[in-house]
């Protein structure tokens, strides 16, 4: 199966770097490098890979803390309108850091979409 993903522009992303993500259908976790560029959230296997996931921030609903459901510390929660996606990051600025970034793109991309009302 081709990937879709493959050849994506991930030029000049507004934040980068690692948080370990529980799988959708395994429910182990594994350790992914997230590319966060405008409303979308790719996620890959290594630095250089191509991305093999996306999170669709324009139906994100919210993004909180979640240390309490995964029982993980620096885990974060974040629900969209097609599913619940959980990771953590190896320290609680990190986990901030993530959060700061992904509430300002989700914030950006709410901002452009009145624009185009």
């Amino acid at each position: 199966m081709p990937n879709e993903l493959a050849g994506v522009n991930l030029k000049h992303p507004q934040f980068t770097g690692f948080l370990t993500k529980r799988s959708a259908w395994l429910k182990d976790w594994r350790k992914r490098y997230f590319i966060l560029k405008g409303n979308k959230l790719y996620f890959c296997k290594s630095v250089d890979a191509d991305p093999h996931g996306v999170i669709d921030l324009s139906k994100c609903q919210t993004i909180k803390s979640a240390d309490d459901v995964t029982h993980k510390k620096h885990s974060l929660e974040i629900v969209t309108t097609d599913s619940t996606y959980y990771m953590y990051a190896d320290t609680e600025k990190e986990k901030d850091d993530w959060i700061g970034a992904i509430g300002r793109a989700i914030v950006h991309s709410s901002l452009r979409d009145s624009d185009s009302d």
